[in-house]
């Protein structure tokens, strides 16, 4: 029985921080005011970086909120205060913008930098719970994560304020991404190991350019054509003049059907052999388009050309197995 009611009381102590923490955040909206576009439009407009201090748990809030910062576009890093006072403050240069955070607005190790920061040329931003700290007073604006009380029962970890805090720093990141016009494909650009960045390859990411394209010229002889299929292993050639704008392909499978329905085939000139008007894609299109592409034209290569119709490369089924671009 005591078993069941402990298992209540665990339920309920969970129901009630999820509660604190959850009007902790909703009651940072009445906060937000001009100081909070200041900010972004100071951050938009800054040539440095973002540098995010803070000490002891803030401190590991500030490293999650320079983290989504980074990954949205406005390059940021965390700076650990004490570290900062002992060396590290050389990470900084002018036109940095300092974001500081400090439940408290007290934490001495942020408070005896403060000077020297601004003497640097770096701007502070402050995230603090008290709006009449040393630290809210010493910086150029000042964001407010007050909050009425913790989740923690002995009023003692922070936990509502850390809650609260974070949320005001995706606020403050996710404001930027929309300032800068930040689009998925940026998001890729910098998550290229991620499934979002494998949607967003282009085809000059995966293609074959330079020696590895199989090609020959109008006039080369069929033999030297299958040699040159066979060389480059993809079991086609693009045919082009010196100018390397595709004229035709031949694929092998072009030299199959060629075989059982003349049995001069091989006296001919890859001119005389190639399909003309092949299918090809644009090296910028998404490696997305070029796998519709093979598979609506139930192919397994396909030549990358320019504006001009200029060779720029070869885009295999192969090359595009298991990235789930969809």
């Amino acid at each position: 029985m005591s078993k069941v009611l402990t298992d209540h009381a665990a339920l309920v102590e969970a129901r009630r921080v999820l509660e604190v923490e959850a009007a902790a955040i909703l009651g940072l909206i009445e906060h937000l005011d001009d100081t909070f576009v200041a900010v972004i439009e100071l951050i938009n407009a800054c040539q440095g970086r973002v540098v995010t201090m803070g000490l002891g748990k803030s401190g590991i809030i500030c490293k999650k909120i320079g983290a989504t910062l980074a990954s949205t576009g406005t390059p940021s890093f965390f700076l650990h205060p004490a570290e900062a006072i002992h060396g590290d403050l050389g990470m900084i240069v002018r036109g940095d913008v300092v974001l500081a955070i400090s439940n408290s607005g007290e934490t001495e190790e942020l408070l005896r930098i403060v000077p020297s920061i601004k003497r640097i040329g770096a701007e502070i931003v402050a995230i603090t719970g008290n709006p009449a700290s040393s630290l809210a007073r010493g910086a150029d604006y000042h964001l407010s994560a007050a909050i009425s009380k913790e989740a923690c029962p002995l009023g003692l970890a922070p936990t509502a304020s850390t809650t609260a805090t974070l949320a005001l720093g995706d606020a403050l990141a996710m404001a930027l991404l929309l300032r800068k016009g930040f689009r998925e494909e940026d998001f890729a650009k910098l998550h290229p190991g991620g499934k979002l960045g494998k949607r967003f390859l282009r085809v000059r990411d995966l293609m074959h350019g330079g020696d590895a394209i199989p090609i020959v010229a109008p006039a080369t002889a069929m033999h030297d054509v299958i040699y040159e299929m066979s060389n480059k292993g993809f079991g086609i050639t693009a045919i082009a003049a010196d100018d390397h704008v595709l004229q035709g392909v031949f694929s092998d499978g072009d030299l199959r059907r060629m075989l059982q329905k003349d049995e001069h085939a091989l006296r001919k000139t890859a001119a005389e052999a190639m399909k003309r008007s092949p299918a090809t894609i644009d090296p910028g299109e998404l490696a997305s388009a070029a796998l519709q592409l093979m598979e609506e034209k139930k192919i397994t290569s396909l030549f990358a050309v320019d504006g001009s119709g200029r060779l720029e490369g070869i885009i295999h089924l192969h090359d595009l197995w298991g990235l789930e671009l969809f």
